[in-house]
């Protein structure tokens, strides 16, 4: 789903138009007796009527479209992931990778101060929903050292199950 503005004034369009029309209006009403010269160029100011006439409103209302992608309603939210996030909010100074099997295939997970990213895989757009569905088993948690390069991994502990971790959690 995309949330798009109502409006079409509310975007880079619109922005175009609204400065279009106001410099019609302000070469239409122009005056020699507002103008006056420099040195190097010549400035003009609106007139008070021009200003005034027409406000312009530009509402912030949005609408909902649909993207053509299909909602699955059996993915739900998974509360593992939701409470490892937590964790990587109160040390920030350390990241995990969550490997889990969803229906039979590997999935990494790269959870970093709250914030979660499958790295095998596509990511939802909306961060509301979980990375992974509910059905989804972790396998292995990795904590290591953040913030996280690829290219250089140093491992705080490494291939704990889930209730391993819950079990460093509590200490």
């Amino acid at each position: 789903m995309l949330i798009t503005p109502a409006s079409p004034c509310c975007n880079i369009a619109g922005l175009f138009l609204f400065w279009r029309i106001s410099r019609q209006i302000f070469l239409k009403n122009e005056s020699p007796s507002r103008t006056y010269s420099t040195s190097h160029k010549t400035i003009s100011t609106v007139p008070a009527t021009a200003r005034a006439s027409k406000p312009l409103r530009c509402s912030a209302r949005r609408r909902v479209r649909d993207d053509g992608e299909d909602e699955d309603e059996t993915y739900g939210y998974n509360e593992e992931i939701a409470m490892l996030e937590t964790y990587s909010q109160t040390c920030r100074d350390e990241a995990l990778i969550v490997t889990a099997k969803v229906d039979g295939e590997e999935v990494e997970v790269l959870i970093f101060k709250g914030f979660s990213s499958c790295l095998s895989g596509e990511t939802a757009v909306d961060p509301a929903r979980s990375v992974l569905p509910e059905r989804a088993v972790i396998t292995k948690i990795d904590r290591v050292r953040g913030p996280f390069d690829p290219s250089q991994i140093h491992y705080i502990q490494r291939g704990l199950s889930f209730q391993a971790f819950k079990e460093t959690m509590v200490k």
